[in-house]
């Protein structure tokens, strides 16, 4: 790849400008609501585990949550190849409209799946299943989206722009998010556990039918006009992506340099560090996820920054330097959030602690819960709820005991936790922010949609997707707390050496036009 022609270093008009805002608009509200829909099951992981699985072993259930989750992150390269061969066929614009009536009709599907107690083991299949469509649709939709505003965008300033599309993932999550606190604060905690949870996903049809509205007032990218009014459209655009040998080694290098050490650092940056602070630090429900909103709105801008900033010094230099600082610094950041919620490093004031029994006939016997507050010096507070279940029929095997541990961290430790976690979303800032016009250029406009979406999402999500379950099976398995963040500093790391060799940091904005 060439410098930056100055021959395209033009102003744009007011009314170009005004399209191209209108076409990031709609694209991203799509985009954003795919995202929200497709993370709003992570997000509630640590209940979907106690509906759809058997409560007897709580580890092995929130372990199974994490696999179905992973599992739409494993077909979402089918989902690549299927909408984008149809998306390089037939257009940008009809492809991930059909994506999105996919992924918004599966999440409000799974609002409305019965629980295991109601329907035993075609509960989990039920839900694996919809995830799996969930997977597929959004393997059509990013593709086509950053593909999309990309083609409308001046070449100097394509980094800006498909920045901007970059942001809808993170706010996905941050919308995901705010919905469940929102849905929790309005109707009480029991509510929302019992019945409220499925709200969320529910809500998914309204957000849908918006966006489905404003998708289909869209036109079809100019770029992709123009070579179908040439016939130049690719009669076989998997073939022509996948069996031509200097396509094919673009999309390796993808891949490898690129997008698999991208979607390790995007996922332990967000998802792991939830599931890390909830599970490992066991911080309290609410105070957890207003952790990761906080730290999601202090950090998101900085997409557009990295993807500004791209346009000027190139792709490569931005996300390589985001993979190396994670290698680096990841250890010693998540030993400083396990230090901040670690009781041992506290003083307790013994004068506050207290213990609450109550019993309640249950099905077959009773239940006893027990409740241990304890209070530090530093602020931070204590709550350890254990249930117990006693049988009346003697010859019974009754349940284990379920206990749930609570850490509510004092505000000098919130604050710390937050930053701790700006951090990480700087680096998937970095990563990810310049990602979606690396691609785009280095792929033809008649099999862009197929060839930049497959390494995307095999980088994203098989490497980036599965980090959250492996990284939480080698933590409970190996019993270190840091034991899963060998995964993505591993994946990283060699995604840093290949990408330092291989790719290039030069901007060509007329590749792939």
């Amino acid at each position: 790849m060439t410098s930056t022609s100055t021959a395209k270093n033009v102003d744009l008009t007011t009314e170009e400008k005004k399209t191209i805002r209108a076409v990031i608009l709609a694209s991203s509200v799509g985009t954003l609501i795919e995202w929200y829909d497709f993370y709003i099951f992570g997000a509630l992981a640590s209940i979907i585990s106690t509906k759809f699985f058997p409560a007897s072993n709580p580890t092995a259930a929130y372990l199974s949550v994490l696999a179905t989750f992973a599992a739409g992150f494993i077909v979402r390269p089918f989902g690549a190849l299927v909408f984008g061969r149809l998306g390089d066929l037939v257009g940008r614009k009809y492809t991930f409209l059909l994506t999105l009536i996919i992924m918004g009709g599966s999440t409000f599907a799974i609002g409305l799946v019965p629980s295991y107690a109601a329907i035993g083991a075609a509960a989990p299949l039920l839900v694996l299943l919809l995830r799996l469509l969930q997977g597929l649709a959004l393997g059509g939709e990013y593709g086509g989206a950053a593909t999309y505003v990309a083609e409308h965008s001046p070449a100097h300033q394509r980094g800006y722009y498909t920045s901007w599309i970059q942001t809808t993932a993170t706010l996905g999550l941050f919308l995901a998010l705010g919905v469940i606190l929102l849905t929790r604060n309005t109707m009480g905690v029991a509510s929302f556990g019992e019945w409220g949870w499925r709200i969320p996903f529910i809500v998914s049809a309204f957000l849908i039918g918006i966006s489905i509205y404003i998708r289909l007032r869209m036109n079809e990218s100019p770029l992709f006009r123009k070579i179908k009014a040439e016939g130049k459209v690719s009669a076989n655009p998997l073939k022509d992506s996948f069996t031509k040998r200097a396509n094919m080694k673009m999309v390796l290098l993808a891949l490898f340099g690129a997008t698999m050490g991208q979607g390790v650092v995007w996922y332990t940056g967000q998802f792991y560090a939830l599931s890390f602070i909830e599970k490992t630090c066991s911080i309290e429900f609410v105070q957890a996820r207003n952790i990761i909103l906080i730290a999601l709105a202090i950090a998101t801008p900085a997409f557009v920054l990295f993807g500004w900033l791209s346009d000027k010094i190139g792709r490569k230099f931005i996300m390589l330097a985001g993979m190396l600082l994670a290698i680096v610094t990841y250890r010693p950041i998540y030993h400083a959030m396990f230090t901040t919620s670690d009781l041992a490093q506290k003083q307790e004031i013994t004068a506050q602690t207290s213990s609450t029994n109550s019993t309640e006939n249950v099905a077959g016997g009773t239940l006893t819960t027990t409740v241990i507050t304890k209070a530090y010096t530093d602020g931070t507070s204590y709550k350890e709820t254990t249930k117990t279940t006693q049988l009346t029929d003697a010859a019974a095997t009754a349940p284990k005991p379920v206990i749930t541990k609570e850490v509510t961290l004092s505000s000098n430790g919130f604050w710390l936790m937050i930053f701790l976690i700006v951090i990480q979303v700087i680096y998937v800032t970095m990563v990810y922010g310049p990602i979606a016009a690396f691609l785009v250029e280095i792929f033809p406009t008649r099999i862009r949609y197929s060839s930049m979406s497959l390494p995307y999402h095999i980088g994203n999500g098989i490497f980036g997707g599965l980090t959250p379950y492996i990284a939480t099976r080698f933590t409970t398995s190996m019993g270190d707390p840091y034991a899963g963040l060998w995964w993505p500093i591993i994946i990283a790391a060699l995604c840093f050496v290949i990408g330092a060799i291989y790719l290039s940091n030069k901007v060509d904005p007329n590749v792939g036009d």
